[in-house]
């Protein structure tokens, strides 16, 4: 049986491909598509959405508007990395699909509470709108099968800040909420999803096939690669989000860890900040300064004793990065044939 996901987005380049992918895989039902502010403002990102769902034929999903802003700061978008329109330099027609007027955080309590202990949520924008939803009905947070989160940078410097990466510098405060709700969360920070990257050759094999849906990816991909050339020096673009739906349907692609994950949210200099603590593991004592009269072989035993963090998320480590890339291209294909 397909496992129902709601895919909660910022369209965005990545974000289309996300979709795209979960379209294109069998094992998941995708009930919707809810879309918060991020890499463009929430109307663009809105319309991104619908007309991604109506490039793959799939209008019977519905696209639904969150919340516009972040918590407590200010709007932050992306233009210089996903274009003016989100979508780099692919135009797409307008969906005449029916516009759902239910709002997007409802929508996710709403199919939540509909399917308890099924639904697995995916969020791969800032996390307002799940945020949002925590606090009006906190009854999800049991509820909800399991919670994809694309964010954060845990062993690399950020993307938007020296330390912050852009989902959680957007919205830290929402990122708080969130990490520390009790929901079942597997997090996919950026520092392993920027090394999943799509090539040239990947995008030309995709090009064999005379589909729209080819010629979007290879219109949106080349704003992304000449964005990642001139801020990176590499040739390819990191197709971050669907890093972490593939999660959703093939697990086995990620080794992860338990830890204890949080995010600054209070001070200007570090706002955004993924700060992690490691559970269980001596070999990450808080320092090794020989102090007179310690005794430091008891060192690690004692600082256990005095701080215990309790996991609560299971931290990605490394990811399959071949199996997926061929996973992804080989449904891309796929998709296209359908779609002529």
């Amino acid at each position: 049986m397909p496992r129902p996901v709601i895919l909660d987005t910022d369209p965005g380049i990545d974000d289309a491909l996300a979709i795209l992918l979960a379209i294109a895989s069998p094992e998941v039902d995708l009930r919707g598509v809810s879309v918060t502010g991020g890499n463009c403002p929430l109307a663009d990102g809105w319309h991104n959405a619908r007309n991604v769902l109506a490039l793959a034929q799939r209008t019977d999903i519905p696209a639904l508007a969150g919340v516009a802003l972040p918590l407590l700061r200010p709007a932050f978008t992306a233009a210089e990395t996903h274009g003016a329109s989100g979508l780099g330099y692919a135009v797409l027609p307008p969906s005449s699909a029916p516009q759902v007027s239910e709002h997007g955080v409802d929508f996710i309590i709403r199919e939540i509470m509909a399917q308890p202990g099924e639904v697995t949520l995916v969020p791969v924008a800032p996390l307002t709108n799940i945020a949002m939803a925590i606090r009006k009905a906190p009854e999800i947070v049991p509820a909800v099968r399991q919670v994809i989160i694309m964010g954060g940078a845990v062993r690399a410097d950020g993307n938007t800040t020296s330390l912050a990466e852009f989902n959680f510098f957007v919205d830290p405060h929402a990122a708080h909420i969130v990490l520390t709700s009790g929901m079942p969360i597997t997090l996919v920070p950026w520092d392993i999803t920027v090394e999943v990257m799509l090539f040239q050759q990947h995008v030309d094999r995709l090009l064999q096939v005379d589909s729209p849906v080819s010629r979007f990816i290879a219109a949106a991909t080349r704003f992304y690669m000449e964005f990642h050339q001139a801020s990176f020096g590499v040739s390819g673009c990191a197709i971050n989000d669907p890093v972490a739906l593939a999660l959703a349907f093939m697990p086995e692609l990620a080794t992860t860890r338990a830890v204890r994950i949080d995010i600054e949210h209070t001070s200007e200099l570090t706002m955004g900040k993924t700060v992690l603590s490691y559970v269980g593991d001596e070999s990450h004592p808080p320092c090794d300064t020989d102090m007179t009269g310690f005794d430091s072989t008891r060192w690690p035993a004692t600082w256990r004793s005095m701080h215990r963090p309790v996991p609560n998320v299971q931290l990605v480590t490394a990811f399959d990065t071949p199996r997926f890339i061929e996973m992804f291209v080989t449904r891309m294909e796929a998709l296209a044939q359908q779609i002529r």
